[in-house]
């Protein structure tokens, strides 16, 4: 029998076919899970040293899957050019859809994106050179798109849109 991986990355780096085997493992080594918390550790100051200094920001939550033809979309670039307008910075998860629409319409922008996401791209609409990628987990993102913001806009999205939201509501 394998070790379970030790880094909060292997799951997506984990071939379906093992995704049993390695739950039915049971629970990680004390150092693995060490491990993971150095990690993680590690992704925050890489964030509170990345975001410390762009100012007030308002975080906006949306779907990445909406296109630019959609009326969704115009109001994303619409409300961003109004947030910056009010003097915040506009922060969002960095990728395309509602997230690049609020960017786009932004003065100033920044993004907190993860590297095991399709959304770990330079977006040509990000005015802030601030971003978190690699970070490894995607609650510590979400923790530093809290933490930094004085208001939220949640816009149509999924599943992770919602999660967004309810942990904004807890």
């Amino acid at each position: 029998m394998q070790p379970a991986p030790d880094s909060a990355v292997a799951a997506v780096v984990t071939p379906p076919e093992r995704a049993d085997e390695i739950f039915l493992e049971g629970p990680r080594s004390r150092f693995a899970e060490f491990c993971t918390l150095l990690r993680v550790m590690r992704d925050f100051l890489r964030g509170y040293r990345a975001l410390h200094f762009v100012g007030p920001c308002v975080t906006v939550f949306g779907s990445a899957r909406i296109k630019p033809d959609d009326p969704h979309y115009e109001l994303a670039l619409k409300m961003g050019a109004a947030i910056a307008r009010l003097g915040f910075t506009v922060m969002t998860g960095g990728g395309p859809g509602i997230m690049e629409a609020a960017n786009r319409g932004a003065k100033r922008s920044v993004a907190a994106r993860l590297d095991a996401t399709s959304s770990c791209h330079s977006s040509k609409y990000q005015h802030v050179s601030r971003s978190l990628c690699p970070a490894a987990l995607f609650f510590v993102r979400k923790a530093l798109l809290i933490k930094y913001s004085y208001a939220f806009v949640v816009m149509p999205g999924g599943v992770g849109t919602l999660d967004e939201l309810l942990r904004r509501s807890l």
